[in-house]
């Protein structure tokens, strides 16, 4: 495959009408679901239809996990739950692309800044100021942050970003204009890499319709030869974008069309075009067409053929005409088919079949022969809980132990896991750490964890420190609580010895004095002790996408209000 001037989609996440993740969203997708309804119950306000009109709807609009992000409630309420919606899915996008921590340090911008992550975001409603402005004539003295400029600046301040942030509104267009824009960033060196997305939140009566719709997406872009040498997971490859007027001569095959896409998300404005990009990443990237009309069914998408009959990637093109404007957008997007390695029967270059369930040796820098590092962190006990419940279940599950046929997601080895887990995620207060030889064990592990009681805010049956020396608690778990004790008590963070000593520790397989270092809150650029020169045989395969961390949402609107009838309610983990 050419590489020059394409672009890896690396990360992707999203919530649409009756999928609260991608995972139910291609289900929706392949059974070509009506996924209209009433007006949604417990929104705060007056109802966003009338009597009889149906929408397409997201669950939860309201909700958001403000501990997550380092922000108090009273101020989460003050911000537009769109910007808090795309705040919380770009994060799943980029947990899905391994691009937290010292990997999204890694990513310079122009003059060497690290974090150069571009922010390009389509959004074209400003309901909650509707909102905000009768709750000022009734009394209430609270304004919501105005302006689009803040989903993308926000984004990019809490997060520390260097590279360009930039809200788009284009109506229907603007989350494909967005990666249009995006691709331009990337094309000119302004970021490594870019978020591109769009929102779309019904939140005021006077823009009540018959047929609105709802949604939030995102996707993580690099330049296609810049991923593979980063060793990142590809979902799709997009190999051009417009946008103007005028109409368009691509490809022929799968295109995802407004038309189409508003039979799955509904008139959903601004979010539009990214609903059609996701779709279509999807259906390359498990080789089904999704139906396209009510009546249709999912079928198999065959790969076209050359002249001398060879198989040729699918393609497929996302493009949005505005239905209220003059703008048009256009994404041309291209199956990924990694070239088959030396020795790997698969074709896959990532999860060989024989190490499914992760028994075997492992990386070789397990430091007792057998057995992989697992590490998982989180800002608190509860979401550290909840998010090592999200990966025992979905290790347990078809989808990670064995393969899914609805779906044909692969099967993913303990080593994988291991390092995905090490190398692609931030490293937060409430840190557990164990040594698994299996996938069984690490999913008991996990769940015996859980039970130890750490989600009421203490170890419980798990070793709990703040220190360096924790010992081995129930099912081989090390916690430490980091939030009120000295994070690095040796001060070695600031040492610029520090980075050779860890690497002469990893070279000589001390894992164990690694692991109680991470621990006591020492941040382990992992990603560069694993692709040094002693670098194990997987250290240059793909990161594979695992579960996104856990979110604790909770209704937040104006006022302080919970912004339902019921009342505040803690809502558990995001779907």
């Amino acid at each position: 495959m050419d590489v020059e001037d394409r672009f890896a989609v690396v990360g992707i996440a999203g919530r649409y009408p009756l999928a609260p993740d991608l995972r139910a969203y291609w289900q929706n997708l392949r059974e070509g679901r009506d996924t209209s309804s009433g007006a949604p119950l417990g929104r705060p306000g007056a109802s966003p239809l009338s009597a009889g009109q149906r929408g397409h709807f997201l669950d939860g609009a309201a909700d958001f996990d403000a501990d997550f992000f380092g922000l108090t409630d009273r101020r989460a309420g003050l911000i537009d739950p769109q910007e808090r919606l795309f705040l919380e899915t770009v994060w799943e996008a980029l947990e899905d692309a391994g691009c937290t921590g010292t990997r999204l340090d890694a990513l310079t911008g122009p003059g060497g800044a690290p974090r150069g992550l571009g922010v390009f975001v389509g959004v074209s409603a400003a309901d909650y100021s509707l909102v905000a402005a009768e709750a000022w004539a009734r009394g209430g003295r609270e304004m919501p942050d105005s302006g689009h400029w803040s989903v993308a600046g926000r984004l990019s301040g809490l997060l520390g970003l260097s590279g360009p942030a930039q809200a788009v509104d284009t109506a229907e267009s603007s989350a494909l204009v967005a990666v249009h824009l995006a691709v331009g960033a990337l094309r000119r060196g302004e970021c490594a890499a870019a978020v591109a997305g769009g929102v779309e939140l019904l939140l005021h009566p006077s823009r009540g319709r018959q047929g609105a719709g709802e949604g939030v997406g995102a996707v993580v872009l690099k330049p296609l030869a810049r991923a593979l040498s980063d060793g990142d997971h590809v979902h799709a490859v997009v190999r051009s974008t417009s946008a103007g007027t005028g109409s368009w001569t691509g490809p022929s095959g799968l295109r995802e069309t407004r038309g189409t896409t508003a039979r799955r998300v509904g008139d959903a404005g601004a979010v539009t075009g990214i609903a059609a990009l996701t779709a279509a990443v999807l259906q390359l990237r498990y080789g089904v067409l999704a139906p396209a009309r009510g009546e249709d069914t999912a079928t198999p998408w065959p790969r076209p053929r050359d002249a001398r009959g060879h198989e040729l990637p699918r393609t497929a093109v996302a493009e949005v005409t505005g239905a209220t404007g003059p703008f048009d957008a256009y994404a041309v997007l291209e199956e990924f088919v990694p070239a088959r390695r030396p020795g790997d029967g698969s074709g896959t270059g990532r999860n060989e079949a024989d190490r499914a369930d992760g028994a075997g040796e492992g990386s070789g820098n397990d430091g007792v022969g057998r057995g992989e590092l697992i590490l998982l962190s989180a800002p608190t006990p509860g979401h550290l809980a909840a998010t090592a419940t999200r990966l025992a279940d979905w290790l347990a599950s078809d989808n990670g132990r064995s393969g899914d046929t609805t779906t044909g997601d692969e099967r993913v080895a303990l080593v994988d896991v291991a390092r995905a887990l090490r190398v692609g995620r931030e490293a937060r207060a409430c840190r557990i750490a164990l040594i698994a030889r299996d996938l069984h064990q690490l999913v008991d592990s996990l769940r015996e964890f859980v039970r130890s009681g750490v989600e009421t805010g203490g170890a419980g049956g798990a070793s709990g420190t703040h220190g360096v020396g924790a010992g081995v608690g129930v099912g081989g778990v090390r916690y430490a609580d980091l939030r009120t004790g000295g994070t690095d008590p040796l001060g070695l963070g600031d040492v610029p010895e520090t980075g050779d000593y860890l690497g002469a520790l990893w070279r000589a397989d001390r894992v164990e004095q690694l692991t109680r270092l991470w621990l006591s809150g020492l941040d382990i650029d992992w990603a560069a002790l694993e692709s040094g020169p002693d670098a194990g045989p997987d250290a240059d395969k793909a990161l594979v996408p695992l579960p996104p961390s856990a979110f604790l949402r909770r209704s937040l609107w104006l006022g302080g209000q919970d912004g339902t009838r019921e009342g505040t309610e803690e809502k558990g983990a995001s779907g």
